[in-house]
């Protein structure tokens, strides 16, 4: 949603690493950058040296011979606030950035959250069109109608267009920050075009969690469908990560550059995640683990997250997935044992075998060996997994379960089963 990015830096304390990231994910972006020295009325601020620091990551000042907007402000003081406001008219004029008010408005969520008093609202920034109250909109896969609008002051407005921040009543429920706000001319053209992302949405969805995999990206390239390789990069110590930039460098490349959006170190948290999938890039990590909530999100969008303890394996993988030739390989991986102990036989369904695990669990979609005095008599996968009459997905240790077999009735009291599931090998 962002067409300027003001970068806010304390003169005092120059760049941190929170400052690096901010600027990481600004130039990923692509968009401009103006920088604001703030706290320049303290006697400890030093311009100079947060210019040379600035210059580390490609943003050069204007008068040491570069292209990038710096202002020294102070906000206690209100010094240089007014040339930062003309910068950022001047930056806008020169990126023609403009908008229509006519037409349907067009905007981006910011933020959401659910009022006990009045239900689901949204912060929304109008992009183009105007917003008023009564029309009817759409949020991804449902629609609804403005109730109310609320300008920044909270007082509520008929009208919102291009540039204005506003709150919005009457989304049927709460959207995500990012999701795109339609306003169409009918309830029934608003209908129809959320059912229509609803459909594009699952299909996204899926496309999205293969085009953030290794492999995909190695076949895209394969296909030419793929220009440029991003990759966000996270290591133990600062050594690694020089290490690992220098040795990415050194990769022959030929028509696909490959860039780094963003490296540091410290393990793999949502931040990367968010930048990863934003730039369709995938993460290598060196000697780290990811958060549990970077775990998480990166399971539910799809963003590839490979972690090495070897920097050669590292440089190896990204160099088959630039000719193209990236297969991960897989390898049976035990999970659990089962003990059966009951057999029942049913017309529908066959020998159901009342089971318990006795070791690690039983899942839903893993490969069962069955092993009859230590002979494997069968190797296969479950039809059915069930606890009491409830089918399930997954049964832990020390609990009882019904399975069934995928087109195999020969089972016996004593038999075991073992589970296993196919994981990719650690390199």
């Amino acid at each position: 949603m962002t067409d300027i990015a003001v970068l806010v830096i304390a003169a005092e304390e120059g760049i941190k690493p929170q400052t690096e990231e901010a600027i990481h994910h600004a130039q990923a972006a692509d968009v401009p950058i103006i920088v604001a020295l703030n706290k320049i009325d303290k006697p400890t601020a030093d311009v100079e040296k947060c210019k040379q620091q600035l210059s580390q990551h490609n943003l050069l000042a204007e008068d040491w011979g570069g292209s990038t907007i710096i202002v020294p402000v102070s906000a206690l003081t209100g010094k240089g606030l007014d040339e930062l406001l003309e910068m950022i008219s001047l930056t806008a004029h020169i990126q023609e950035l403009k908008a229509s008010k006519d037409g349907f408005a067009k905007c981006i969520i910011i933020e959401s959250h659910l009022s006990r008093t009045k239900g689901p609202l949204a912060t929304v920034l109008v992009k183009s069109g105007s917003l008023k109250v009564g029309d009817p909109i759409v949020v991804g896969s449902y629609y609804g109608k403005v109730r109310a609008l609320f300008n920044d002051q909270g007082q509520p407005i008929q009208k919102a267009t291009p540039g204005m921040p506003v709150e919005v009543l009457g989304i049927p429920r709460v959207p995500e920050p990012g999701d795109i706000l339609e306003s169409k001319a009918t309830e029934k053209e608003a209908k129809l075009l959320a059912e229509k992302l609803a459909l594009k949405e699952s299909q996204d969805k899926l496309k999205g969690q293969q085009n953030l995999s290794l492999e995909t990206l190695s076949s895209q390239i394969q296909e030419g469908e793929l220009k440029q390789l991003n990759l966000v990069v996270k290591a133990d110590v600062n050594g690694s990560v020089e290490a690992i930039k220098r040795s990415i460098d050194n990769i022959e490349t030929e028509d696909i550059p490959i860039r780094i959006l963003h490296a540091a170190t410290g393990e793999i948290t949502e931040n990367d995640v968010m930048l990863a999938k934003a730039s369709s890039a995938f993460i290598i990590g060196f000697g780290v683990n990811a958060t549990s909530e970077a775990e998480k999100l990166s399971a539910d969008d799809g963003v590839d997250m490979k972690r090495y303890s070897i920097i050669y394996n590292m440089i190896e993988d990204i160099e088959r997935v630039i000719k193209g030739m990236y297969k991960p390989e897989f390898e049976e991986v035990e999970i659990g044992k089962v003990e059966v102990r009951q057999l029942f036989a049913f017309s529908k369904v066959g020998t159901i075998a009342g089971s318990y695990v006795i070791q690690g669990k039983l899942h839903r979609q893993a490969i069962i060996s069955l092993l009859r005095e230590s002979q494997e008599i069968y190797k296969g996968n479950l039809s059915s997994l069930k606890r009491f009459k409830e089918d399930v997905k997954e049964v832990g240790e020390g609990f009882e379960c019904g399975v069934v077999l995928d087109k195999f009735t020969d089972i016996q009291v004593g038999d075991t089963l073992v589970a296993y599931e196919l994981q990719e090998k650690k390199r």
